[in-house]
């Protein structure tokens, strides 16, 4: 590259950092204070409509109400991935939206649960709302105009009747019929096989909108109507959002500063795709209407320490080359070319997962997927485009001395697989202490785990302060109280908009607890005792939403293991790697077992954090441990460990490296952080460490064990054949 190119390059993402540093302070500083152009934020960082309906039906069953919460939960997860529906009382569900502060403008989209039938030409009931998968508006074209229309799907089981009623029923209408009103009379234009179905005939987009509405809202098991409906504050307030800034641009700095001093020129060329990273994932989630909350922090988090993770590999390879005697155009060629293989699958294993759980997770379990995908797609680019350009274009204008990008030291090979027995003995003494740690709890009767209110539910108590406090002076003053009178530090806040009253939600408070929280308020802050009010509510992440993350993460863990396998050509790689995952997440749930870490939305955040980390981690080391094999025909079981312990040893420092830059974000959040996040970075601190130790102690160990356990197997099976 000539200078001139060099300087142009150089010029061009200066120009783009400026640009998108300007524009991601204006989304960042009207985030959160109420303003237009700001980013989406959840209920816990910035409030939303809180709508309450009653069951209409009488005699509903648990079974029957858990399923109309969890398909109510999917039908607002079109509004925001972060929406939670939950019961109240006995008899009622309430539907909490982010990011809204209009009422009627939900209640009106959304409609009014009813029932729903779909009715032959004789008026006969043949298929009801709960056979329906799902319906939306769109817009097709047809003899050259578009047209408005409902796509309409149905369960696999109704696709069966429905193939039959439309086989049956050719060039006749089959009514739509909502709350005994005929909505629609769609008529039968071809037998339908695979269940899905278009109804046109739409006047426009507004009614095929509402049509689509009234048929997914229709399909709930029960009938509903609105009982309440409200607009409430942030869970956690604006001091959540401003200290995870503040966290994230001292971590950044930090790791900018970590990054010059280990690397030099190339340190500069990483700290230029860093910062077009760091402002463009803000300008992605706002353009792309991402509803940002804890966890979806979490992923971006992740994002951060895999952008660095991926220029530390590069940055390692290119000294690596210079020790070698090579110069230092030919060393960045080669350094980039080298890790290209370790980057690709360390990203594609994590976007696996962030694909997967994007698909079948629900609620919070989407937002931090989708935040994780943007995090992985940007950290590639940044590392792989502009880094690469921005230190070619760096070593154009002049910097070609060796002394500006370092010479990798020659490391002495530690020889960590003679210890991998013990290794294995820690990792089994740790985990175990966490099975015998839940054991005691449960034995106690506290509990294996210290679910919060998102898994078990508890009482709400709304309150009428008589004035309007800060949601800060809630919870510095108000929110202490309570936790002393009732014993427990579990408390959340909310604030309805427009008025006076608060609400809080505790776990399950008995008469007598009531009444010992209600004299707080009546001696402390003169309320009148009837503008206190309590209702059971049930947990906002149901067994459904648990069992749909649940599965999420077995499908994605099941894919990387397919992808891992296919890319090193050996189950061996794939099932070590799966093994060191499992062991993280393991050792992360001894820490909430142990610790009594409160077990809410940020646990599912935590361990999907650790699914994304922890599988990058060990990838490049077995990058390293296939590249050290080429070529290799037959290797004796000593020159197996010795290439294993060579491996190990020549990534470590990208280990070690990357292990300190993710840590030191997390180590901020924690220090400068809220309650609800320090209750997230410290077991996300564990995290990574136990991600760093099992890619040097456990994985390649795991490999080992399994290569020379083959072996013995066949030479045991050729001595039977001798015989």
């Amino acid at each position: 590259m000539k200078k001139g190119k060099g300087v142009t390059i150089l010029s061009v993402i200066l120009v783009c950092i400026l640009c998108l540093g300007y524009y991601a302070s204006i989304i960042l500083s009207s985030t959160g204070r109420g303003e237009n152009q700001n980013i989406t934020l959840g209920l816990d960082l910035a409030g939303g409509v809180s709508i309450t309906y009653q069951i209409v039906d009488e005699g509903a069953t648990a079974e029957e109400i858990s399923d109309t919460v969890y398909k109510l939960q999917k039908r607002v997860e079109s509004y925001s991935t972060e929406a939670s529906v939950y019961r109240e009382g006995d008899d009622r569900i309430t539907v909490e939206i982010p990011g809204v502060t209009d009422a009627n403008e939900i209640l009106e989209d959304l409609g009014t649960p009813g029932s729903l039938e779909f009715r032959d030409p004789s008026g006969n009931a043949v298929l009801t709302g709960e056979d329906v998968a799902d319906a939306q508006p769109a817009t097709i074209s047809k003899n050259g105009a578009n047209q408005s229309v409902v796509e309409l799907a149905f369960t696999d089981e109704a696709a069966k009747t429905f193939a039959e009623l439309t086989k049956t029923f050719y060039g006749q209408v089959i009514s739509i019929v909502y709350d005994g009103e005929t909505i629609s009379e769609p008529t039968v234009n071809a037998q339908i096989t695979d269940g899905k179905a278009v109804i046109e005939g739409m006047g426009s987009f507004q009614e095929a909108s509402t049509l689509a509405s009234q048929i997914r809202i229709g399909s709930l098991s029960l009938e509903l109507e609105e009982l309440t409906s409200q607009v409430v504050g942030a869970s956690l307030g604006e001091e959540a959002i401003s200290t995870a800034l503040t966290a994230a641009a001292i971590g950044l700095v930090l790791i900018i500063i970590f990054m010059i001093v280990c690397y030099q020129i190339a340190g500069i060329a990483t700290t230029l795709g860093l910062l077009i990273y760091s402002t463009a994932v803000v300008a992605v989630i706002y353009l792309f209407d991402i509803t940002l909350t804890l966890p979806g922090i979490a992923g971006i988090i992740l994002g951060i320490g895999m952008a660095v993770d991926a220029n530390v590999v590069i940055n390692a390879r290119i000294k690596e080359e210079i020790a070698l005697g090579k110069s230092t155009g030919t060393a960045i060629k080669t350094g980039f070319q080298k890790a290209l293989s370790a980057i690709i699958d360390g990203n594609v294993t994590t976007l696996i997962a962030a694909a997967v759980l994007a698909v079948k997770g629900s609620g919070t379990v989407k937002g931090f997927a989708y935040t994780l995908a943007i995090g992985i797609i940007l950290s590639m680019f940044t590392a792989l485009v502009v880094t690469r350009y921005a230190m070619y274009a760096i070593h154009a204008i002049g910097f070609k001395d060796i002394k500006y990008y370092g010479m990798a030291k020659e490391r002495k090979v530690t020889d960590f697989l003679s210890h991998r027995r013990i290794f294995f003995a820690i990792s089994v003494i740790v985990i175990a202490a966490g099975f015998v740690g839940e054991g005691v709890n449960a034995a106690g009767g506290k509990g294996a785990f210290n679910y919060s209110l998102e898994f078990v539910g508890g009482t709400s108590t709304t309150v009428d302060m008589g004035k309007d406090y800060e949601l800060t002076t809630l919870d510095s003053e108000v929110v202490p109280k309570v936790s002393k009178a009732l014993g427990s530090s579990e408390v959340q806040v909310q604030k309805i908009a427009g008025s006076t009253q608060v609400i809080f939600k505790t776990r399950n408070l008995e008469l007598e607890e009531r009444e010992q929280l209600a004299q707080v308020f009546v001696d402390e802050y003169a309320v009148d005792q009837k503008n206190i009010s309590y209702q059971n509510v049930s947990e906002t992440i149901s067994k459904e939403m648990t069992s749909d993350a649940i599965w999420a993460v077995v499908i994605a863990v099941i894919l990387m293991l397919i992808y891992i396998w296919f890319r090193f050509s050996d189950i061996r790689y794939a099932s070590s790697a799966v093994i060191a995952l499992i062991h993280d997440i393991l050792v992360v749930i001894t820490c909430y077992a142990i610790v009594r870490i409160s077990v809410g939305s940020t646990f599912i955040a935590v361990m999907l954090t650790i699914l994304g980390y922890s599988i990058n981690d060990t990838i490049v080391t077995f990058d390293r441990i296939r590249e050290n094999l080429s070529g290799k025909v037959r290797v004796t079981e000593t020159e197996l460990k010795e290439i294993a312990n060579k491996s190990i040893t020549q990534t470590l420092s990208r280990s070690v490296n990357t292990s300190i830059t993710t840590f030191v974000m997390v180590l901020l959040l924690f220090i400068l952080g809220v309650t609800s996040i320090r209750e997230f970075a410290l077991p996300l601190m564990i995290g990574v460490v136990s991600g760093t130790y099992s890619s040097i102690c456990i994985a390649t160990e795991l490999w080992f064990e399994m290569k020379i356990h083959q072996r013995s197997s066949a030479k045991d099976s050729g001595k039977k054949k001798s015989k």
